[in-house]
């Protein structure tokens, strides 16, 4: 089923999400319903702090939006290291019309649950590092616009604040 994606600045997306005490069939769930949403949206990511759940779960799929090949379901994903440095231009999909150069680690390693309560360690490098970055600042309360600019994030606020003055749609 797909779930609605809450939009900055809905409060629930600079919640600290919650860990996950045991994958559960709701969670199996949630996940499923998360990857439906997330190729729908054309996404390459979501955490679940976006469809507005406050927990520490997480998919991906650097394959999408047209492929669809490498979906990667995450419970409690924490990055244990990183290294190097990239600047990627990134979106997100509960930001609107916005993308901006975010500078993050080259490579890094997170490590997590599967769906079957299974650790896993994932080592990342390229655009899979930078969206399991991506996902799990969400988890944090963190959205990448918090990573640009002053100047750009006061641009992209004064925008939201016209755009939610004005009944638009967010």
């Amino acid at each position: 089923m797909q779930r609605k994606i809450l939009k900055y600045p809905d409060p629930v997306l600079k919640r600290k999400a919650e860990a996950i005490a045991a994958v559960t069939p709701e969670v199996r769930q949630l996940a499923e319903d998360m990857l439906e949403t997330m190729y729908a949206s054309e996404g390459i990511g979501l955490a679940a702090p976006q469809v507005g759940e406050s927990i520490r779960l997480i998919v991906v799929d650097v394959t999408g939006p047209e492929k669809r090949e490498e979906p990667l379901v995450i419970v409690n994903p924490e990055i244990i290291c990183s290294a190097g440095e990239v600047v990627s231009d990134e979106g997100c999909l509960s930001v609107k019309e916005l993308r901006s150069e975010v500078t993050r680690a080259e490579t890094c390693t997170v490590r997590g649950l599967d769906l079957d309560g299974n650790a896993v360690e994932i080592e990342a490098e390229g655009m899979k590092s930078v969206c399991l970055q991506h996902e799990i600042d969400h988890l944090d309360g963190v959205l990448f616009i918090d990573r640009i600019s002053r100047l750009k994030r006061t641009l992209y606020d004064a925008k939201v604040r016209k755009w939610i003055r004005l009944g638009r749609k967010l």
